[in-house]
């Protein structure tokens, strides 16, 4: 067990047993009383007034041969995407700028990749453009696929702070989801990312038909890690025409359903950043304040998630404030 910090008469403790049975009790709570309790936990290790703003850039869009059943970039689903190169690195080191003058502190580069591969010209601008991000001040994450540990080392020297590279939902139910990659290979690009000595982003999706049951196993696996991730992403799925999961009729998740896993994430990881991901605009500024309230205490800004609609920066200081 490792920090423990107490406030109002509860205690939290930063742990890695965690069980399945424990982790169902606590998302299970009345509402109001889980509410209460992560707030209480969020103040013990955060200020709860502070809230980090991230930016997200497709520097390379669809085209994608794998088959996530939610993703519009896939090859194999008729979507309104049309694959695009890679940006410049000029391009994307203006659109890092333009970022931090709003209010960023982490820029996040994403590709739309099953792995890097042999990729080597395309690697290599990204080497270069996550030295430039990192040359301006600001924190810089990837998510580029599978990447192996020499990549990984490679981008850690070149300046990288953090690699996304999310679950999804629970290892039971991920063979629903995807078939082109195994769990077991998405968490060895997370072992591979640790090993390189770069902060983990990690988290999954909210609305892929999954159970109640799955939503605690992908909390249980994240949880569990022998270190929690410094970022877990929440995403509320948005169904986009011509995806399977659009297809099939799969409900969004509520504004409970939400609230529910972020606050059962900020007690089971109570220094982990928990990001408010994909989806946002589909809830109400108040439903997001309860979010807040539940322990979020990161987002992504811009009027765009790689290829879903997201609150313009304007909108989100009108939220905060």
């Amino acid at each position: 067990m490792g920090e423990t910090r107490s406030l109002n008469g509860f205690t939290a403790s930063v742990r890695n047993d965690w069980t399945k049975e424990e982790i169902a009790e606590i998302y299970q709570m009345p509402m109001l009383e889980l509410l209460y309790r992560a707030a209480t936990v969020h103040r013990m290790f955060f200020n709860p007034r502070e809230v980090q703003q991230c930016t997200l850039l497709s520097i390379k869009t669809g085209g994608c041969t794998e088959d996530c059943s939610y993703c519009s970039q896939s090859v194999r689903h008729k979507t309104f995407v049309k694959p695009t190169p890679q940006m410049k690195v000029q391009e994307v080191l203006e659109a890092a700028a333009r970022a931090k003058a709003a209010g960023s502190t982490r820029f996040c580069m994403g590709a739309a990749w099953r792995e890097m591969g042999n990729k080597k010209n395309a690697f290599n601008h990204i080497l270069d453009m996550v030295k430039g991000v990192n040359g301006m001040g600001l924190e810089v994450c990837c998510t580029l696929g599978m990447l192996s540990l020499d990549q990984a080392k490679q981008l850690k020297e070149a300046g990288l702070s953090a690699y996304n590279h999310n679950l999804d939902t629970s290892r039971e139910h991920y063979a629903k989801v995807i078939t082109t990659r195994t769990y077991d290979d998405r968490l060895q690009t997370i072992a591979n990312v640790r090993e390189a000595g770069i902060s983990v982003c990690c988290g999954g999706i909210l609305g892929l038909g999954e159970k109640e049951s799955d939503r605690v196993g992908l909390l249980h696996t994240l949880a569990t890690l022998d270190e929690h991730p410094e970022s877990v992403p929440i995403n509320a799925l948005v169904a986009i025409d011509g995806t399977p999961i659009a297809e099939g009729g799969a409900a969004p998740p509520d504004i409970w359903d939400m609230g529910r896993m972020i606050a059962t994430a900020r007690i089971l990881m109570p220094r982990t950043m928990v990001r408010l991901s994909a989806g946002r605009l589909s809830f109400s500024e108040g439903e997001q304040a309860l979010m807040f309230m539940a322990g979020a205490n990161s987002i992504f800004n811009g009027d765009k998630l790689l290829t879903t609609p997201n609150p313009e920066f304007n909108a989100d200081t009108a939220v905060r404030e």
